[in-house]
């Protein structure tokens, strides 16, 4: 890490979770109901894509550290950024549901690549003494890249759907291009994997299952479920990214103050909180809830990594990559399990929204015991 300052290096792990998680996974949300109005896709067929770019991350999430040990960690991070600026580019073209089906899984393998390597490249170049503060901004960059999609998609949504996956591509090459001179130099994570952290991961992946329904619902509630235009739609997913930068900024310091596991129970509570907000009647809670929901949601990404870093040091890495992986593999199976669910419920989102309250219970319970 010779040669690399903190900034340039932790901004730099912000920048490929900006563009793996903010652009690639969840700048689909406020396009679902835009793709449904335009005709691309129905109802069901936009939850399909949203549960297979879930299931495609898990893989990615799994393979990513594999990949580095292959080419290194910064061609790892190129080859991410790369693949997620191809398949918006290759979604820009209404090829039918399988073309999408196709490259919104490639999106969802680049978005598990980037996270299983950001943040463990980033905190093992940082001082540790810093950690917390790298672990709050490398997961910021989820956030930002939520605010950044969802500010730019109603300008980019009114031409269509297509142009607003080219803005989307755009977005992701000039990040990219920006980052990729400051990625960190570090050797790539060694395999193997720590003992004794069952009950947070199981706390972790029952809050990943807890936040499919906002993660993929969210504009679709404001604008189908409670008729509010497209733009409201994706205001509510910039009020989430708000949320979850604010989430991510202070998680990694609580953690650090407070202790990694308190804080994931404050984080998971508030998660609760928030999935509560979005299931009152006539959307009258929509605004705190988008904003709590994104504030806990993403934010308790940060926390663990902390905790993880604090604990295991230098064998962090291989725990983030499972800890990665279990949320991929809850956020895959809930994914599928609510489409099936909106499909079954006549599109209802209250039968989504209700199983995701459920599962954050679940997790602070978990937390708790830990």
């Amino acid at each position: 890490m010779k040669g690399q300052g903190f900034w340039p290096v932790a901004l730099a792990g912000a920048a490929a979770t900006l563009i793996g998680i903010g652009l690639a996974r969840f700048a689909f949300v406020p396009l679902f109901p835009a793709l449904v109005v335009a005709g691309w896709v129905s109802g069901e067929g936009a939850a399909a894509l949203g549960a297979v770019t879930l299931a495609a991350y898990l893989a990615g999430a799994l393979t990513g550290q594999a990949l580095a040990r292959r080419v290194g960690v910064p061609r790892a991070l190129d080859a991410g950024a790369l693949l997620v600026a191809a398949s918006f580019l290759a979604c820009a073209w209404p090829a039918g549901f399988p073309w999408l089906l196709f490259w919104r899984a490639m999106a969802g393998l680049a978005g598990g690549w980037l996270m299983a390597l950001a943040g463990p490249a980033v905190q093992a170049a940082v001082a540790p003494g810093r950690q917390g503060l790298a672990a709050g901004l490398v997961v910021a960059g989820v956030a930002a890249g939520i605010t950044l999609g969802a500010l730019g998609m109603p300008w980019l949504l009114a031409a269509g759907p297509g142009p607003a996956w080219l803005g989307l591509a755009a977005m992701a090459l000039l990040v990219w291009a920006l980052a990729r001179p400051r990625w960190p130099r570090v050797a790539p994570p060694a395999a193997g994997i720590a003992a004794g952290w069952a009950a947070p991961l199981t706390a972790y992946a029952l809050s990943a299952v807890g936040m499919v329904a906002p993660m993929v619902y969210l504009s679709d509630l404001a604008v189908r479920g409670h008729g509010l235009v497209l733009a409201a739609g994706a205001l509510s997913w910039a009020v989430f990214g708000l949320g979850g930068l604010a989430g991510t900024l202070l998680g990694g310091p609580a953690a650090d103050r407070l202790g990694g596991r308190r804080a994931a129970r404050l984080w998971l509570a508030a998660q609760v909180l928030g999935l509560a907000c979005l299931l009152a009647p006539g959307g009258v809670l929509l605004w705190p809830g988008a904003f709590l929901s994104g504030f806990a949601g993403i934010g308790v990404t940060a926390v663990l990594l902390a905790l993880l870093r604090a604990g295991y040091g230098q064998r962090a890495g291989p725990l983030w990559a499972r800890a990665t992986a279990a949320y991929g593999v809850a956020q895959a199976a809930a994914g599928f399990a609510l489409a099936g669910l909106f499909a079954a419920a006549g599109e209802a989102h209250a039968a989504v929204f209700l199983p995701a309250l459920i599962a954050s219970l679940l997790a602070l319970a978990a937390a708790g015991r830990s």
